[in-house]
């Protein structure tokens, strides 16, 4: 093992650098909507509008949740040194995502109570005023998106690459597993949802006014809450799946079965045991222990094999000697 190969598996416990870019765009999403929010509440309270206190108020949970990706960026960095989290302090961010998927089906629920209470009890409804809310609210919201999807190309762009490593001969490694920000693609999921959310509402709002159709206004809001509710389902899903460590069909792993299958004498040598979990985007630690008859193998030749996938930043190695045992199945 070379002295580069060497210094990736002599290193501390941080296996994300964070996302500054995605940070600084997070920060002005939410002091934007916090300032259009405070705007449409003084707004409606001053102009006794129902409509724009609504919108306020419903805008008040998302920059809640915007505001909560933000912290946990800075969190995940001002903690980044502390020895007591043992695989470093990416999962603030996906705890944070996690909650605000909770938060993005509280506000589908929201919407569909809303919703069911104007179809039961139609009130009147301002169209002009309204029809204007709803189009500010679709042009800040697409502005700050805009802001979040451009660091999202930049996070992903940074993932997708290929290697070549010269070892006991030259191996060719194309990475081609996608690394989501989770924490950044709740933000931007917040936003989305609530453009989309404006689209709908100018649809029903034009269809009453113009035709009459009052009841379009509650039944676009129940579209919308069904949209938002599968938007959030599929976010708590990839977080949660996270922060349960359930990896184990990750491509990673068959690389890790194929490290081992691949070692010189084989059927001398069974991988008995293998973990693997997530500890940053694009970023593995496995804890894997193997059974053989090679007396010369060394975890360091193990580590060795690895080191051409680099996604795999951390690797524990347990091997067993077994000098009595019969032959070994060639895998598991």
């Amino acid at each position: 093992m070379n002295q580069h190969d060497l210094s990736r598996w002599l290193h501390n416990h941080q296996f994300s650098n964070g996302n500054a870019g995605a940070e600084r765009s997070t920060r002005r999403v939410m002091w934007i909507t916090l300032a259009t929010m405070l705007v449409e509440i003084v707004a409606g309270w001053w102009f006794n509008s129902m409509a724009l206190l609504a919108d306020g108020w419903h805008m008040s949970s998302h920059a809640l949740a915007i505001g909560l990706a933000a912290f946990a960026y800075g969190a995940a960095r001002k903690y980044a040194d502390d020895p007591s989290f043992a695989f470093g302090t990416w999962k603030i961010e996906i705890l944070a995502s996690y909650t605000s998927a909770i938060a993005l089906l509280g506000v589908a629920g929201m919407m569909v109570l809303g919703s069911l209470e104007r179809l039961w009890s139609p009130q009147t409804i301002h169209y002009p005023e309204a029809i204007a809310i709803a189009v500010l609210g679709l042009l800040i919201n697409l502005a700050c998106a805009l802001i979040l999807g451009h660091s999202h190309e930049h996070a992903g762009h940074d993932h997708g690459h290929g290697h070549a490593h010269g070892h006991d001969h030259e191996h060719a490694h194309e990475h081609g597993h996608a690394h989501d920000d989770l924490n950044l693609k709740a933000a931007y999921i917040h936003v989305i949802t609530d453009a989309a959310t404006s689209v709908l509402a100018i649809v029903a709002l034009l269809g009453g006014w113009f035709y009459g159709w009052a009841w379009l206004d509650p039944a676009m809001g129940l579209v919308g809450a069904v949209l938002v509710a599968l938007w959030s389902k599929n976010l708590l899903v990839q977080s949660g799946r996270v922060l349960l460590d359930r990896e184990m069909d990750h491509p990673v792993v068959e690389e890790i079965r194929a490290v081992i299958a691949a070692l010189p004498a084989a059927g001398q040598t069974e991988l008995t045991d293998l973990h693997v979990w997530r500890v940053g985007n694009g970023a593995y630690a496995c804890a894997l222990s193997v059974l053989t008859h090679d007396d010369a193998l060394q975890p360091l030749d193990i580590r060795q094999r690895l080191a051409i996938h680099e996604e795999i930043v951390h690797a524990t190695i347990e091997i067993h000697r077994c000098d009595t045992c019969g032959p070994l199945p060639a895998t598991i």
